[in-house]
């Protein structure tokens, strides 16, 4: 048997152990990591439309255990903050970009990244500003390095400091990139948690649309289109459907338990893309700008909602 047949094998027995009940998101994020250093992803240049596609049958999946009351209440709570939030992060982000001189390009997608959902915006914006290979996965593994690394120390963080279910849920959702990442952490933290945290991050992601927009603005850029986050719209449904349709009340814990395996196996797809190549590509001072700015966003956000919210 030659070393890739044993690498498939390894990597499909890491793939089912990350759908077993007992896998948790970001032990599941961690074995792809692990496993990137020693073998080649078999699933090659598919593995990122299958990534996406999983985490956005997740999150619709997800809406199925969401009340549409506590959908909206989170919504109307966390729009103010939203606005302030994403504005705030972009501006910072260019200004620190250009304190360590980072490219234009990268220096904006690592923000667009940090303000509203991670790769997803990062992928919804590069093409409007013309960025090259390069810069787009610099940018992601910046991101997905800073997302990692929150899904082990938020839940600790949280505990620590003795946030409650709806206080770790808007602040998981503010200062966590992705949405995979934002479900791993608030998923360990607890369901209100995670319900809030679901909420407000996706209404969030909803800002990539004014977001590409004031991107071709900004990068003098005419003619662009933008996919419209269609899973946005499932998910909303999913909820309408959950709270008004009781005869599903029997199905909808299987379908959120499947969603949330879901969500596992995507952080291990994730974590199994990033190769020590990529890892090495990303360079200093672009990884200065990730962490320094997703610092302060944290530290800002958690200030506030401990002592202003």
């Amino acid at each position: 048997m030659n070393n890739g047949m044993v690498g498939k094998i390894i990597f499909w027995l890491a793939l089912i152990l990350c759908a077993m009940p007992f896998m948790s998101p970001p032990y599941a994020l961690f074995l792809g990591l692990l496993l990137s250093f020693f073998i080649t992803n078999p699933l090659g240049k598919k593995r990122s439309k299958y990534t996406a596609f999983l985490l956005k049958a997740s999150i619709v999946g997800l809406g199925f255990g969401i009340n549409i009351n506590t959908a909206l209440q989170a919504g109307k709570d966390g729009f103010i903050y939203t606005i302030i939030s994403i504005a705030g992060t972009l501006l910072v982000g260019i200004l620190i970009g250009k304190m360590f001189k980072v490219d234009k390009v990268t220096s904006y997608l690592v923000s667009t990244g940090t303000a509203i959902c991670g790769g997803s915006a990062i992928a919804a914006t590069a093409p409007v500003t013309d960025a090259k290979e390069e810069q787009i996965s610099v940018s992601l593994v910046v991101v997905f390095v800073l997302n990692a690394i929150a899904l082990f120390i938020f839940p600790a963080i949280g505990h620590w400091l003795d946030l409650s279910q709806s206080q770790f849920g808007v602040w998981a959702a503010i200062a966590i990139h992705d949405t995979s990442s934002v479900v791993g952490a608030a998923s360990t933290y607890g369901e209100e948690a995670l319900n809030i945290a679901t909420t407000i991050k996706l209404v969030r992601a909803l800002w990539i649309i004014p977001l590409v927009v004031l991107t071709a603005f900004i990068f003098k850029k005419k003619g662009t289109k933008t996919s419209i986050p269609w899973f946005i719209g499932l998910f909303v449904l999913a909820m309408l459907i959950s709270s008004n349709v009781p005869q599903l009340e029997s199905v909808t814990p299987y379908i959120v338990k499947a969603a949330k395996t879901g969500f596992t196996i995507t952080l291990f797809l994730i974590g199994s893309g990033l190769s020590p190549k990529a890892l090495k590509s990303v360079g200093s001072k672009p990884l200065l700008q990730g962490v320094l700015l997703w610092a302060l966003v944290s530290v800002v956000s958690l200030t506030a909602i401990l002592y202003i919210i």
